[in-house]
């Protein structure tokens, strides 16, 4: 018997609305880089909220990337994050997503690792690839034992923590106990069904993100394994839990990197959540949508991840 989809909180509605007229603004690539940048500076003021209690927030460096470390001191760490921010490779930064780097911290008891990857345009691929690998091989000659260690981004992040994930298992290196991905970007294709069919939606559009690809490859294929993480040989990774909404147009890249990750023969979780929006899982502590997913995400962590 099948069942209507939950209805949206009332909050849901709100942040909807926020993406449409906030958010998206500042992923629209018709507008100057600079432009977009401080816009979505702007709407992170907007919804930010004091941080957790106990939140530490201590700048670091991972060899030679900069970053922050964010910490819970009311619990000691029993896990690392490496967290890779979305923002189609242009735009975001440690700065607008140091609150939800916090509630990850307390949530899923982990120190994070929450670093400032190189951008395009002014750095193409694959800076932001090396960058990320280059935080994961500082955090193993930190001590950091792999087996406590999770890669987890969104969107834009989302490719970036498979990439990662393949740069380490082709180097040779200890491999992360998990992989968390909110709305994955893993196709700079943009040949995914919903990408072509629907062609926007709460927060996206197909052509800026084709744009946006094609600032960031510079002239490489977009069928590039560690640019496009679903067109990549998937053995051996780690398991990987995949979260979106099928109301979004990267609705497909979510569905088809399960798909891919499964056949070969990687443990992936899909979940699939109605009628919310791009990324929502960041407005955790401010949306009950959100809390349920990191929700979630803590179990499938607990599973893989044991404290």
């Amino acid at each position: 018997m099948n069942h209507p989809p939950p209805r949206l909180s009332l909050r849901a509605h709100l942040f909807r609305w926020a993406a449409r007229h906030l958010i998206a603004p500042a992923l629209d690539t018709r507008r100057p880089v600079a432009v977009r940048r401080a816009a979505l500076e702007r709407a992170a003021r907007w919804s930010r909220l004091p941080l957790p209690p106990c939140t530490r927030i201590e700048p670091a460096t991972f060899r030679g990337v900069p970053g922050d470390w964010v910490r819970n001191t009311r619990q000691s760490p029993r896990r690392t994050l490496l967290y890779l921010h979305g923002g189609g490779y242009q735009v975001g930064s440690p700065r607008i997503y140091r609150e939800f780097a916090a509630q990850l911290a307390r949530r899923w008891q982990a120190q994070v690792a929450l670093i400032d990857y190189r951008l395009a345009p002014e750095h193409p691929f694959p800076a932001a690839t090396d960058d990320a690998f280059a935080a994961y091989r500082s955090l193993l000659e930190q001590g950091v034992d792999p087996k406590t260690l999770i890669i987890a981004g969104d969107s834009a992040g989302g490719g970036l923590t498979m990439a990662c994930a393949l740069a380490a298992r082709d180097a040779g290196l200890p491999l992360p106990a998990a992989l968390v991905v909110f709305s994955p970007w893993v196709d700079l294709t943009v040949s995914g069904e919903t990408a072509q069919t629907r062609e926007r939606d709460d927060m996206l559009v197909t052509e800026f993100i084709r744009a946006a690809a094609a600032d960031y490859l510079a002239g490489a294929s977009p069928r590039t394994p560690l640019a496009s993480p679903l067109h990549a040989d998937l053995h051996g990774l780690p398991p990987t839990l995949i979260q979106a909404t099928d109301n979004e147009i990267l609705c497909d890249d979510a569905r088809r990197l399960a798909d891919a990750l499964r056949a070969s023969g990687v443990d992936a979780q899909l979940q699939l959540a109605p009628r919310l929006f791009h990324v929502w899982q960041l407005f955790c502590g401010k949306l009950p949508e959100a809390d349920a997913a990191i929700a979630q995400a803590a179990r499938f962590i607990d599973a893989h991840v044991p404290a």
